[in-house]
């Protein structure tokens, strides 16, 4: 009995021991004064920016590595020069659609691939429908619900997140992670041989944080 506790033991001993080593200023920093409501994990990003495009298979492994009752909020932003605002905020409310769809893995993947794979430019709300078409989303389903108070208002909370942060100096570039409105990852200070895990243990010390 006493063998197996000790074995309990050292298996727990890595879960408490990584929490121990972040550290504010070197793996994180606190970017405001007040959590949110409710755990959150929001990714700041573009469909324009190549780092973004490269580090999205990943976010989508973070997504299924945070508790349930964590959030994970996608946040387009429309400061990159690569397109005019304008195109940016469809885009940002077509992420919302493709949310409601049932199809934000397969639509962002499909976007993504639209410029940095197929090197195509998005040009009006029309090149956004064809993308969604052309990837099964119905079209009428997808012009009804581009045109919807709560796709609007998703899309402009987007906005207001972004502005609050890059009015705090938090939010300079993309990808960015901020967790529970308080922390931003700094991905810089992570193990590079064990990246992607020592990333998803970050993020989830921070949303036990206050």
């Amino acid at each position: 009995m006493k063998k197996l506790v000790s074995l309990f033991a050292l298996m727990l001993l890595p879960v408490f021991a990584f929490s121990a080593n972040y550290t504010e200023g070197e793996h994180y920093t606190k970017v405001s004064e007040e959590v949110t409501a409710k755990q959150e994990v929001r990714e700041f990003f573009s469909f324009y920016c190549p780092h973004c495009f490269q580090f999205e298979p990943f976010m989508q492994k973070l997504k299924t590595s945070i508790p349930e009752n964590a959030k994970f909020e996608m946040n387009h932003v429309d400061f990159l020069r690569a397109a005019s605002p304008k195109v940016q905020q469809m885009l940002s409310k077509a992420v919302v659609v493709a949310h409601q769809m049932g199809l934000e893995k397969k639509m962002v993947g499909a976007m993504f691939n639209y410029i940095h794979v197929q090197k195509a430019v998005f040009t009006s709300e029309k090149d956004i429908r064809n993308v969604f078409v052309l990837n099964g989303a119905d079209g009428e389903q997808f012009d009804k619900l581009m045109k919807s108070f709560g796709v609007v208002s998703k899309a402009n909370a987007m906005k207001k997140h972004q502005d609050y942060f890059s009015g705090k100096g938090a939010l300079t570039g993309v990808p960015a992670v901020i967790v529970n409105g308080k922390y931003r990852v700094d991905a810089q200070g992570l193990d590079r041989n064990n990246f992607e895990q020592d990333y998803i243990n970050l993020v989830n010390h921070l949303l036990t944080l206050k």
